[in-house]
């Protein structure tokens, strides 16, 4: 027991003293990030509520309602300065007091009180706002906002699969979204974006059959451009009347160069290293407050985008790095005051988390194909390592041709048990962006966003749709179509199989049914955002919107892509494999008794469930059996989704993730006991990884099942494994695990991420939460505060493998 509280001591201590803002001003700015709590602001939605009362969508388009509606909010939010801060501009009111947005999800007043009062992850919620909520924004926004629009306009049998858990929808409460800035947002002034939408308009022939659409299209995005630019005005004023009252002289002169950069950016492109973080941050606020985009938006290659400055800036005596790093770390910051919007019911339950999702993606390669790791690459993993907060995420792209010390150092840094970095197959990247069709240039610039999804950064709108959950569909297909949990028939109605080719025949037939139910929603919820909820101010970003004279909701980007996320595959391998071997193969038992069983939750039969658990072939574990069954799946469910032809409004081609965020534990309250031995209820498996304890080889055997599935089919897949902090704690050690990452990304595999922390360090945090409320863990593609995670999420991360040996 000594020996084990000793244990747990230092790997904490090996934590905590990891924490190293470069100087005071930072670590002040980094204590109230992190201990401030999570409040909703009713500003927002006062505003908006506010002007669509006075602007009724009758007397103008919607592309223009939405950008008078974004110039509205620009000209009257609230303008924060944090004491200290470098970087100006906020979603909010002020750190970690988040907006909401009635025009997509109105929370009525008892979401509120859940909000308020839910254990984890719990949202303050005043009097003043539960009063606007009451007598104004839920009088004016029931019925009508894109929740009840999209519910109202979907077919009975999606609303019913969506009811039994079958999936999810990402848009019933956030926005389109889930893309990413590139080199425009860097490069480019807003002045120099508006002279294109002119010489736009003066193109456009009246002869053209959508000449109106587009040319209120880009009156829209014109105004959205104007909006912008009165909002960093605001904050140069602003900035001048507090230096006007600073009695520290060095602060003031700050403050008065601050309100000189927002003079100037984001009007026109920025020319320094701060100028180029304040301009980015300016137009990431303007994303995040037009709407509330699934997830956020991202810096994409920041290494990429903000080397040249800092390159410049140091050669011209601007700069120095020390400089660049407290610029960086406050920048961080900016991020970490920015939690995600408040979610409720499904939503909730399939990101579970404050964290909002903005990506920075370091390293991978050039456009011209060379090596792109910079000596801003290892800063800004330095700065990841020193704050350790929750937001912003990362992304380490790898490929053959990144130096071997760039990767050790990334790994040095996930090493330290806080899960970040995780790790990307950046070779392989390419390859799935070049089989979508993207030109090799676009595909050598892409990256990553979300947890796990690539795409053509600043050029593609890959949205997402939404989750599915595969243990659920088996669970109906041995049920002949009806979901057990109810009673009604919601699959088709098939007959018992008899050879496992026929349960395969029949599940594919289910899985089909379902994927084309799912994406018939999809495209009507599409057509409902393209119409109602055009993003002006996002499309400005993204290539390809005023080029089109077309929103990003509506196809403006040059590439579009609608991706659903694959949900429990190891969970329905290993289901599979079971009925395989001990029904049809090895006749232990037969279909009629395993039925029975699963019924009964296995209550009674715990003989067959230790069979299930312990005799039968496991995914993850480099066994064939169970292996191959996966890569059939994976290969069919790819083919089942990209056969639908695109899209009819973005056409978007269709695409598979393989993610769970936190959907997984709600996914398994959903379905009932499954033939792998888990009971009604547990989680069922995340992303690519083995079931939850399942996986007993190492590491090494882990990689080699996941890599024989063919991940380049997909936009992205997600690995997760929990390894003891010894296995890293040593240099050597960390370089074997590198080059078994370069053979298992050489072999095929998307992605990996790591969970260093001890299982005992995880159960004395349940006993003793108020001691390590900064313990924070890898739970899906994101990191998070353990003792912020409901009970069953807990339980799931304990009880993943945790790996002692490669």
């Amino acid at each position: 027991m000594e020996k084990t509280a000793v244990k747990i001591a230092e790997e904490v201590e090996k934590r905590r003293s990891g924490v190293k803002p470069i100087n005071e001003r930072i670590k002040k700015l980094r204590d109230q990030s992190v201990t401030a709590k999570v409040k909703v602001s009713v500003e927002r939605a006062k505003l908006i509520t506010d002007f669509y009362r006075a602007n009724a969508p009758k007397t103008v388009s919607y592309p223009v309602l939405r950008a008078l509606a974004f110039k509205c909010l620009m000209e009257n939010c609230s303008l924060t300065v944090e004491e200290g801060q470098l970087i100006v501009g906020i979603r909010g009111t002020g750190p970690q007091e988040v907006p909401t947005y009635p025009e997509i999800c109105v929370h009525t007043l008892d979401d509120f009180e859940t909000l308020a009062n839910r254990e984890n992850m719990p949202f303050e919620v005043d009097d003043l706002t539960r009063k606007i909520y009451a007598e104004e924004v839920i009088p004016f926004w029931q019925n009508y906002a894109m929740r009840d629009i999209i519910f109202q306009s979907l077919p009975r049998e999606w609303i019913d699969a969506y009811e039994a858990g079958i999936w999810t929808e990402f848009m019933e409460q956030r926005a389109p979204g889930h893309t990413s800035g590139g080199s425009r947002v860097f490069q480019t002034g807003v002045l120099e974006i508006k002279k294109r939408i002119v010489e736009k308009m003066q193109e456009l022939s009246p002869g053209d059959s959508d000449y109106f659409e587009k040319m209120e299209e880009l009156k829209a995005m014109d105004i959205a451009a104007d909006a912008i630019m009165i909002y960093a005005r605001r904050y140069a004023t602003e900035l001048k009347k507090i230096a006007e009252e600073e009695p520290n002289p060095s602060r003031r002169a700050e403050l008065l160069q601050m309100a000189e950069i927002c003079e100037k950016v984001p009007a026109h492109a920025p020319e320094t290293f701060w100028e180029a973080l304040q301009h980015y941050w300016f137009i990431h606020v303007g994303v995040t407050y037009e709407t509330n985009p699934w997830d956020s938006f991202t810096p994409g290659r920041l290494d990429q985008h903000l080397y040249p400055f800092f390159v410049r800036d140091i050669e011209e005596g601007r700069l120095t790095r020390d400089r660049a790093r407290e610029l960086l770390q406050a920048f961080w910051l900016k991020f970490n005051n920015q939690p995600s919007v408040p979610k409720v019911k499904i939503t909730a339950e399939e990101s579970f988390t404050y964290n909002d999702f903005s990506k920075i993606n370091l390293g991978g390669l050039r456009a011209d194909g060379w090596d792109a790791v910079n000596e801003l690459s290892y800063l800004i993993l330095e700065v990841l390592d020193e704050m350790k907060t929750l937001q912003p995420n990362t992304a380490v792209l790898i490929s053959d041709k990144n130096p071997d010390e760039f990767l050790i150092k990334a790994l040095q840094v996930a090493s330290s048990g806080f899960g970040e970095p995780p790790f990307f197959n950046y070779d392989g990247v390419i390859v799935k962006m070049l089989r979508q069709g993207k030109t090799l240039e676009d595909a050598r610039e892409a990256g990553v966003s979300g947890c796990v999804e690539t795409g053509a950064l600043g050029k593609e709108a890959y949205i997402l749709t939404g989750y599915f959950n595969l243990p659920k569909v088996l669970e109906i297909t041995l049920h002949s179509g009806v979901d057990p949990r109810t009673g009604r028939q919601i699959g088709l109605k098939t007959k018992t199989p008899e050879t496992f080719e026929e349960l395969q025949k029949t599940l594919d037939d289910q899985l089909r049914y379902f994927i084309d139910l799912k994406i018939k929603g999809n495209d009507i919820i599409e057509s409902l955002y393209a119409r109602y909820l055009p993003v002006p101010f996002l499309s400005l970003w993204i290539e390809g919107c005023v080029e089109k004279a077309r929103d990003y909701n509506a196809g403006g980007a040059i590439y579009n892509t609608q991706y659903m996320q694959i949900v429990g595959l190891g969970t329905i391998t290993d289901s599979l494999a079971s009925l395989k071997w001990n029904i049809f193969e090895n006749q232990v038992f037969n279909f009629d008794c395993v039925l029975r069983a699963l019924n009964a939750d296995f209550e009674g039969h715990e003989y067959m469930r230790q069979i299930f658990l312990n005799k039968t072939p496991k995914y993850g574990n480099d066994d064939d059996y169970a292996d191959n069954i996966a890569r059939g799946l994976v290969d069919n469910i790819v083919e089942m989704v990209e056969n639908h032809a695109p899209s009819p409004v973005r056409n978007a081609s269709r695409r598979c993730y393989f993610l769970p965020t936190t959907v997984h534990v709600y996914f398994g309250n959903m379905t009932g006991a499954t033939p792998d031995g888990r009971k009604a209820g547990m989680a069922v498996s995340e992303g690519i990884s083995p079931v939850q304890g399942a996986d007993k080889k190492g590491i090494a055997a882990v990689f080699r099942s996941v890599a024989k599935c063919d991940w380049a089919k997909t936009g992205g897949a997600l690995l997760n494994q929990r390894i003891t902090p010894d296995l890293v704690r040593d240099r050597d050690n960390l370089i074997k695990l590198g080059k078994l990452m370069r053979i298992f990304f050489r072999m095929g595999g998307h992605h990996v991420q790591f969970n260093v922390v001890s299982t005992e360090l995880l159960k004395e945090a349940q006993k003793r939460p108020q001691d390590f409320e900064d313990l924070m863990v890898r739970v899906a593609g994101y990191s998070d505060y353990f003792v912020n995670l409901p009970k069953g999420l807990q339980e799931e991360i304990i009880i993943r493998t945790e790996q002692g040996k490669l």
